[in-house]
């Protein structure tokens, strides 16, 4: 059976659910759930939800069809609906969960260490890639990308436009990222 065909079925038995043929009804919601299962199981994954949580939003998916199922507009495809409901329940989850993640300790510790130790080499790295700058292109990358400085600030600064600094800011990074492609090819 094509996808087409399936859809199809499912529009009919939909149709006939909502005109109160209960078989129909059942029919759906059983050949329906295991599409559904695959695509909560999918998307949680692609938004870094535990697999656990693909059987939740499956049985939120299928209480919200049965609750609205008189809002499904029968002239119209049913797949698009049930994708619409598949996505807010996937949307509500997220809300309840917050943006906490859960991170171990050991690794943001490692993570801290190992950073300690390269700040030193990294300043190192910085200025040999600078000292193949020019002035004012070497005062502009460092006072900018490296102090934090504004482009208005560096500008009165140098004593110069800031059309002008932006113009040798982008000229002076393009400068840098062909030296260190050399360096690294």
């Amino acid at each position: 059976m094509t996808n087409v065909e399936r859809e199809e079925e499912w529009d009919r038995w939909m149709r006939a659910a909502i005109a109160g043929d209960n078989r129909a009804y059942h029919r759906f919601l059983t050949a329906l759930t295991p599409h559904l299962r695959t695509i909560a199981r999918r998307r949680c994954s692609q938004l870094g939800l535990p697999p656990s949580e693909a059987e939740d939003v499956v049985q939120e998916v299928l209480l919200a069809i049965h609750l609205k199922r008189s809002s499904w507009d029968p002239a119209r495809p049913l797949r698009p609906w049930i994708s619409a409901i598949v996505r807010n329940k996937l949307v509500d989850i997220l809300r309840r969960r917050g943006r906490h993640i859960d991170v171990p300790l050991e690794d943001v510790v490692a993570v801290l260490e190992s950073e300690g130790r390269a700040d030193s080499t990294d300043r190192i790295d910085v200025e040999h890639i600078l000292s193949r700058l020019g002035d004012p292109q070497r005062t502009i990358v460092h006072s900018i990308s490296i102090e934090g400085t504004s482009v208005r600030e560096t500008a009165a600064r140098l004593k110069m436009t800031e059309v002008a600094v932006r113009v040798s800011l982008h000229r002076a990074l393009k400068s840098l990222a062909t030296f260190y492609r050399s360096e690294n090819a």
